[in-house]
């Protein structure tokens, strides 16, 4: 259901997860998804888990709103993990049938695969639920600052992506409210195999695309009336301002990746 996708979504909260600067948070997320790949065997990803389980408690936020992230993408994960099983070798062979051989190797890697995709997604849920849009724009675009010198448009470009990460949760409110406005008039959604149920989506394109482009025209218009000019000679109202409790995460993503590297072996 649309209304269970909750990435670009924003909980307000006091916790201390919500408190840290958004520059801290990006920088942790998009380290944390690179240490993933440091997990080889069973210790290094429930050690993963326990430290994302972890996380998240402090951060206040009921659990289900991190397994409702996963379920828009549960048959992409299941579709890469079967593709995964199927085409790898090593270890004792349970099957053969032509190329398709599942194997020992095949369905570990199956599962730390799972794994990963898992953990991507509640460590970026993590970040969207605990950052206000408008703060996540000011973090990318501190971050790309150096990339000003080769004349990169570095306010245009967090602008977008803020405008992008905001209007999700609202698009899918408004594929929503198409969906109910079209099973009023007798459509079903969920009759039929996957072909007819993926060919009764089709008509919600249309005035979804509608929608959009009278929601960006008017978003344009709002804009140039409040003369907005681009990010030169801009001042900002909000000042991120990096706390001893901002230095204290990267310190504890350290001594995470130390003993990531310490299970590994």
């Amino acid at each position: 259901m649309m209304d269970k996708l909750i990435f670009g979504r924003y909980i307000p909260g006091d916790s201390i997860i919500h408190r840290l600067d958004p520059r801290a948070k990006l920088l942790a997320s998009f380290y944390f998804i690179g240490i993933i790949f440091l997990a080889n065997n069973w210790q290094t990803y429930l050690f993963l888990f326990a430290f994302t389980m972890a996380t998240i408690a402090l951060s206040k936020i009921k659990y289900k709103f991190f397994i409702n992230g996963v379920k828009p993408l549960i048959w992409l994960i299941l579709f890469t993990v079967v593709l995964q099983v199927l085409f790898s070798r090593g270890g004792e062979v349970y099957f053969e049938w032509g190329p398709i051989v599942i194997s020992q190797f095949g369905l570990l890697n199956g599962v730390f695969i799972f794994c990963r995709f898992v953990l991507i997604i509640f460590m970026s849920t993590l970040l969207t639920l605990t950052t206000a849009p408008l703060a996540l724009t000011d973090a990318i675009e501190f971050l790309l600052r150096p990339l000003n010198v080769v004349k990169f448009p570095v306010h245009e470009i967090a602008l977008m992506l803020s405008i992008a990460l905001r209007f999700v949760p609202t698009l899918m409110d408004e594929t929503e409210k198409i969906m109910n406005a079209q099973r009023a008039r007798g459509v079903d959604f969920g009759e039929g195999n996957v072909f007819q149920q993926m060919k009764s989506i089709v008509p919600l394109l249309v005035p979804l695309f509608v929608s959009s482009f009278n929601r960006a025209e008017e978003l344009a218009t709002a804009m140039e009336a409040r003369g907005y000019q681009g990010g030169e000679g801009r001042t900002k109202y909000r000042l991120l301002k990096w706390k001893r409790n901002d230095t204290l995460v990267i310190l504890v993503y350290a001594v995470v990746t130390v003993l990531l590297v310490y299970l590994r072996t």
